[in-house]
């Protein structure tokens, strides 16, 4: 209650950050000296409160019952956004994770496309693309190169990284059929074939690298995935390849040789690797 006797409303975690964002930017039209020393003053406060907050905690700590009341505290947004930029507490899951789709998403931005972070749990995360790259053909290889060699390498007890069916907001604009990351992956290119020995809408399987590999050609697109079939691994090079779609000998998994995508079971796909034309023979770059 307020000293008038009416109840202050609460104010919500956006409504403040915007009101700091917007005093901050004040400092834009300020001097040197006068930027620096109102900077100084705020980093002097910040480090009286961060201090005041651990020392309150730490004997609040010592008080039976009190652990569980500041966890539970902690929950409150407002409480955690503090903690969290003092350094008290440390980052959640999700944070991590997302912060490792932070290191990616310039990337994916440069083909026109995001990705957002759906859910995560003790050891796996699903990702969702937006965007250019939300149906985009190269999106799996995308998926591995990127997004899944991210967070798997920066947040290592994540095991599993699942794609989400994306929302129909893929760009019809303009579509990069080559994965943002195989521009920015310039060692690990092995030849694989001189581009005349793969027709337009046929598809080769190739060695390389010690993989057996299917690399197809759609007019002026190549693409390349495991000659493995995600539902139990066995080579699909017997089964019948027609349409562009291949359909695996042993259990009749039918994928898309332009996508990956599997049509007999959606939730998986076959497992790309890098490709590019480089003069008049293809490169490919094996993905883990």
């Amino acid at each position: 209650m307020a000293d008038g006797g009416t109840e202050t409303q609460e104010r919500t975690l956006g409504e403040m950050l915007r009101d700091i964002e917007a005093l901050t930017s004040l400092a834009d039209t300020w001097d040197d000296a006068a930027r620096k020393g109102a900077q100084a003053r705020a980093e002097a406060i910040d480090a009286l409160n961060a201090e005041a907050f651990r020392r309150l905690i730490r004997h609040l700590q010592s008080v039976a019952g009190m652990s569980e009341a500041l966890r539970s505290a902690a929950s409150d947004e407002v409480i955690y956004a503090v903690l969290r930029r003092h350094g008290i507490l440390r980052p959640s899951l999700f944070e991590r994770v997302d912060e490792a789709l932070n290191s990616v998403r310039p990337m994916l931005a440069s083909h026109g496309g995001d990705a957002e972070l759906v859910s995560v749990d003790d050891t796996s995360a699903v990702v969702r693309f937006l965007g250019a790259c939300d149906g985009c053909p190269a999106s799996a290889l995308t998926f591995y190169s990127g997004v899944k060699k991210a967070i798997q390498e920066q947040v290592p007890q994540i095991k599993e990284v699942k794609q989400a069916k994306g929302l129909g907001g893929g760009s019809s604009d303009q579509v990069h059929f080559t994965s943002p990351f195989a521009a920015y992956q310039n060692d690990g290119w092995s030849k694989a074939a001189d581009l005349a020995e793969v027709p337009d809408g046929e598809t080769k399987v190739f060695e390389v690298d010690g993989h057996s590999v299917f690399i197809s050609r759609f007019g002026d697109r190549v693409t390349c995935f495991e000659n493995a079939c995600a539902h139990m691994g066995m080579a699909m090079d017997g089964g019948e390849i027609a349409d562009g779609f291949i359909t695996c000998p042993y259990h009749q998994f039918q994928y898309s040789l332009e996508s990956g995508e599997c049509l007999t079971a959606p939730e998986v796909q076959l497992q790309p690797h890098g490709v590019r034309v480089v003069g008049d023979h293809i490169e490919i770059r094996v993905t883990k």
